[in-house]
């Protein structure tokens, strides 16, 4: 059986190939690039296709029967849904025979928000994953851990403040590794095709969130919220997100008005997923690895 991982260069996609040779043989791993140098694990079958080209994507897909599609990133521009669009109908085109979407949580409540397009689109595409006539499963990311871990150290290296428009609301996140674990495990196995999933752990507060890393990390920051057009500058005076553009700014305050409203507190499907809990939040602060301690 051979399983495709699109888009395989990114964070998430490396991680799902890294987890699929630990469960399943090398030569059933295929990874689908734009760019074949970005990707950091030899010995897998490289193809390369870009998610604007239906006829790059169709022969890439040959001889595939399960295709991992993670979703097209902000940063990048584009039409997300007409890429997502293109990556499906490639699949139906070339004989796919079940498709794993890697969607985002959220209850529904996200249309008062700067979030509500990016969901919008989510949404648009799993109706179109499940109109597709393949075996599916739409899996709901939680928000992943690594990225806020990453900017809760950085304040501890600065004025040891860790702010957003979270508020005190609860969120549902998990690492990339876990969840990478659980995509290996939906892509070769069928229990939970036809289904929903929420990949993620207990939700938490900003607060809970900085106060773990503070335990596992040995550092001294406070939560301190603040208001949307307050981080929205903030994010704007930080070059990392700055070269990002407006967009993914907006994006991500929204993700914080989210938090906040508590949309992104939703239950968790992961033990349905994997055959197991979630590891616990401070554990999974343990696993994840920065460049000074690598």
């Amino acid at each position: 059986m051979k399983i495709a991982v699109s888009a395989a260069s990114g964070r998430l996609g490396h991680a799902i190939i890294s987890e699929l040779i630990t469960i399943t043989e090398i030569e059933n791993i295929v990874a689908i690039v734009r760019d074949p140098a970005k990707l950091k694990i030899g010995q897998i079958e490289t193809r390369v296709a870009d998610y604007q080209s239906l006829e790059e994507m169709d022969a890439a897909l040959q001889g595939i029967d399960t295709l991992i599609i993670i979703s097209a990133p902000v940063a990048e521009g584009g039409d997300r849904l007409q890429l997502h669009r293109n990556v499906i109908n490639a699949a139906v085109s070339a004989g796919v025979g079940k498709l794993i979407y890697t969607s985002l949580i959220s209850n529904g409540g996200e249309a008062s928000t700067l979030f509500s397009d990016f969901a919008s689109i989510n949404r648009r595409t799993e109706e179109y994953v499940k109109g597709s006539g393949l075996k599916w499963i739409i899996a709901r990311n939680g928000l992943y851990l690594d990225l806020d871990v990453v900017q809760i150290r950085a304040a501890a290296d600065a004025d040891g403040l860790s702010q957003n428009n979270g508020n005190e609301g609860r969120c549902g996140y998990i690492s990339i590794s876990e969840l990478a674990y659980a995509y290996a495990r939906l892509a070769t196995n069928d229990s939970c095709n036809g289904k929903i999933l929420n990949l993620t752990g207990p939700c938490y507060t900003q607060t809970e969130l900085v106060e773990s890393a503070n335990e596992v990390y040995g550092i001294e920051v406070t939560y301190e919220p603040i208001s949307v057009e307050d981080n929205i500058k903030r994010l704007c005076e930080i070059p990392f997100f700055a070269t990002r553009g407006k967009d993914v700014i907006n994006m991500l305050c929204g993700c914080f008005q989210c938090i906040e409203n508590n949309i992104f507190d939703v239950p968790s499907d992961y033990l349905a997923a994997c055959g197991r809990e979630p590891l616990i939040l401070t554990k999974q602060m343990k696993t994840l690895l920065f460049p000074k301690e690598k």
